[in-house]
């Protein structure tokens, strides 16, 4: 898989997840440690697209 192939796929996770944070804030009984989870993976995603793309 090539550098861009893989930041790429990288960016698709981190979309999928912005978009689970989002449904999870909305949904009246989603556990606020499971919202954290979500962020916690959003952030090192990008962190990791970042430290690609440098």
């Amino acid at each position: 898989m090539s550098l861009t192939a893989h930041v790429d796929q990288l960016k698709k996770k981190h979309e999928t997840l912005s978009e689970a944070v989002e449904q999870a804030q909305r949904a009246p009984g989603i556990d606020d440690l499971e919202i954290a989870d979500l962020k916690k993976q959003k952030l090192r995603l990008k962190e990791e697209i970042s430290r690609l793309t440098n």
